[in-house]
């Protein structure tokens, strides 16, 4: 026989939350508003800017949203879609009160956070260093990647306020930590690849009086 089937939806609406009420995967009925219930929440729309952020890499491809850089963005856009994979993974996993304390049916591991920071180090290295902190922008890839480093910033303190009420395995925490990093320098490596300028944060701008 086959795995069994994580998922089968043949009914999209069931009336089942009206209340304010949802199913976590354990089949334990929680408020909308629980802690595991955000955490999980952050982590889909974190998916769903990624999402965006591979339609910009798509635009910029075809050279719709300025110069390309083909090899540069074939490779980004097949590592957002794999972490896309990871981070239903990560949400299947802080969907299941129990997968902290057991073996979780899914789930991130170390493998996906040291692959996450060989990523980051290999754009990050023909980086010049930063003097001052950036604007969020640097074209239409660079400032969705900005976009999508806040919210998986969000993301992570609300995995991190969980784990401070129920247990949470660290596997998870590390890969959030690490995917904004490396969500902050994929911002930077697309304004450098593809021709746009990034603007400081002036600390010295002169003020009205």
């Amino acid at each position: 026989m086959g795995e069994r089937c994580l998922v089968y939806i043949s009914k999209v609406y069931t009336r089942f939350g009206d209340h304010g009420d949802t199913m976590l995967a354990s089949g334990d009925t929680v408020g909308k508003d629980s802690l595991r219930v955000a955490a999980y929440g952050e982590v889909d729309e974190l998916n769903a800017v990624l999402g965006m952020l591979r339609v910009e890499v798509g635009r910029a491809t075809s050279g719709i949203a300025g110069v390309a850089d083909p090899a540069f963005l074939a490779g980004l856009d097949a590592s957002l879609a794999r972490i896309q994979q990871e981070l239903f993974d990560l949400g299947a996993e802080l969907a299941e009160p129990g997968a902290a304390t057991g073996k979780a049916r899914l789930c991130v591991v170390d493998d996906d956070v040291t692959r996450l920071e060989h990523e980051l180090d290999a754009l990050n290295e023909p980086l010049s260093p930063l003097t001052s902190f950036i604007l969020p922008g640097g074209g239409p890839v660079g400032a969705t990647a900005h976009l999508a480093r806040t919210v998986c910033r969000r993301a992570e303190r609300r995995a991190v306020t969980l784990a401070r009420a129920e247990p949470v395995r660290g596997e998870a925490l590390r890969y959030l930590n690490r995917l904004s990093d490396l969500l902050f320098v994929i911002a930077r490596a697309a304004a450098q690849r593809l021709g746009h300028p990034e603007v400081l944060w002036d600390t010295q701008r002169r003020r009205p009086a």
